[in-house]
């Protein structure tokens, strides 16, 4: 065996804690993992540190609180330490092959401490929103279109007709391509694999840190064809899945209408995870065959979850820090280790850098903000912290700078109690998770002691907010100034 353990770090983009089946689904989204968990730590209360990906990530690479450097200041810091700096200077080989996600790029500083990252996207594509609208070709009919919508406030009642036959009249006119895979806005997690065995292959006996992010689940829905037929009997043709990734996207329509079709787009999401098990397999079995799989632990979470209605919302914007968009599965697989039930308190993914940085056998370095909890991991004792998370509201679009400075939304969550505070308006709501698990109540009375003890921990974190390391926050800035000067004169 070797000295030195290596690390294979899987982020999954949207990817909710109830929808595999280690965490309790009923569906067979992830069979793999399933058995994988069998010798795993399996966290049941694993929480997000930020929603969505770019407040998220900065907590999981970096171990440091999302806001830390500022609102106007999205991505890792230049020189942050980061799990990939840090075990490259121990000598790791490092590698990150990240399924287009653009926050997620050299932009916003991820590339730092990576021999190897390719982020897989193209030089335009700096847009991770919900599904484009479909726009009909351009001719006569799309100027009459245009000037309609131009005119459909003014419209009364009949605008809602106009609605219906545009939505319609979009869906029959847009050429339809022959497969799902030609819809597909991200690389599939296969394409995402081959180039992550391939480098394994090149760097011989080496440790290595590798860290994948997929996005299979990411919106909109457009799973593989073999991941579909895993799931169900029948597949599902490419008119009928742009049918119902368009008509989920909509903004004119209600939660009611919308939930008509919840079902089946929950079933395209389910398929988007089913592919990731596939190819997580296939991972692990290269591994294996190279002698590689005993001297590897395995951390597989994912930056945020997805709302499917469940307040009446979708997809996963920055306006809400409800349990279906901050709880995500964590397995941890150590080499060695003997699986122990977990203690269901909340683990914030704050301090999974430490804890995989300590199951290494490496020192965790002072400059990280959150903590190991091996040693708790392995006794199967509770942690002793809240975890917190927090978001900008309204920031849709990171890439606009004027866009990050909304107010900020912090929730508190305990293995019971949660707080959620908005500071613009200001409001505080609890919920008690055991009583309310859909947190569709809030409480009207809240005992005073877990009053008292949830906003001293919000308290806390915001004070641990304010104390910044400016040389990088200035730094950070700075280079945010040369990439848009760059950009202006292009």
């Amino acid at each position: 065996m070797r000295a030195q353990k290596s690390i294979l770090l899987v982020t999954v983009d949207c990817l909710r804690a109830d929808h595999v089946g280690f965490m309790g689904y009923d569906h067979p989204t992830t069979p793999f993992l399933d058995s994988l968990a069998a010798e795993s730590f399996v966290i049941p209360n694993a929480v997000v540190a930020g929603v969505p990906t770019y407040y998220s990530l900065p907590a999981i690479l970096a171990s440091r609180i999302p806001l830390a450097l500022g609102r106007d200041i999205i991505g890792l810091g230049p020189s942050e330490p980061t799990l990939a700096s840090i075990l490259k200077d121990a000598g790791y080989s490092t590698a990150a092959f990240g399924a287009g996600n653009p926050y997620l790029s050299a932009r916003f500083g991820y590339e730092q401490g990576f021999d190897t990252f390719r982020d897989f996207l193209q030089a335009d594509a700096i847009d991770i929103g919900t599904e484009n609208p479909i726009q009909p070709r351009e001719g006569l009919a799309s100027r009459i279109n245009r000037w309609l919508q131009a005119a459909r406030p003014s419209m009364g009642p009949l605008g809602k007709l106009y609605d219906e036959l545009y939505f319609e009249y979009c869906q029959r006119i847009t050429p339809l391509p022959e497969s799902l895979d030609a819809l597909r806005r991200f690389p599939a997690a296969d394409l995402i694999v081959d180039h992550a065995c391939d480098w394994l292959a090149s760097i011989g006996d080496s440790p290595f840190f590798l860290w994948l992010h997929l996005m299979d689940p990411h919106s909109p829905y457009y799973p593989k064809d073999a991941a579909v037929s895993m799931l169900r009997k029948s597949p599902v043709t490419p008119r009928r899945a742009r049918y119902l990734n368009s008509f989920w996207n909509r903004s004119d329509i209600g939660s009611r209408r919308l939930q008509r079709d919840r079902d089946e787009i929950v079933a395209l999401y389910d398929a988007g995870i089913r592919w990731v098990d596939e190819q997580m397999k296939r991972l692990t079995e290269s591994l294996r065959r190279s002698n590689r799989w005993d001297d590897c632990i395995l951390a597989l979470t994912a930056d945020h979850g997805e709302e499917f209605l469940e307040h009446g919302g979708r997809y996963h914007p920055p306006s809400q820090l409800h349990e279906e968009l901050i709880h995500v599965p964590l397995l941890l697989r150590l080499p060695a280790s003997r699986k122990q039930e977990q203690h269901p308190s909340p683990f914030s993914l704050m301090n999974l850098g430490p804890t995989l940085l300590e199951a290494a056998g490496l020192p965790v370095s002072s400059q990280l903000q959150g903590r190991s909890y091996l040693e708790q991991m392995r006794r199967g004792e509770a942690f002793d912290t809240a975890a917190i998370s927090e978001c900008v509201a309204g920031c849709t679009n990171p890439f606009h700078p004027e866009g990050r400075m909304g107010s900020r939304i912090l929730a508190v969550r305990e293995a019971r109690y949660k707080l959620v505070i908005h500071f613009d308006p200001a409001t505080e709501k609890f919920y008690d998770l055991d009583a309310d698990p859909g947190e569709q109540s809030p409480l009207s009375e809240v005992p005073k002691p877990v009053q008292r003890r949830l906003l001293e921990v919000a308290r806390d974190h915001l004070r641990r907010s304010r104390q910044r390391d400016e040389r990088m926050r200035v730094r950070a800035r700075l280079r945010e100034v040369q990439l848009e000067w760059a950009r202006s004169l292009t």
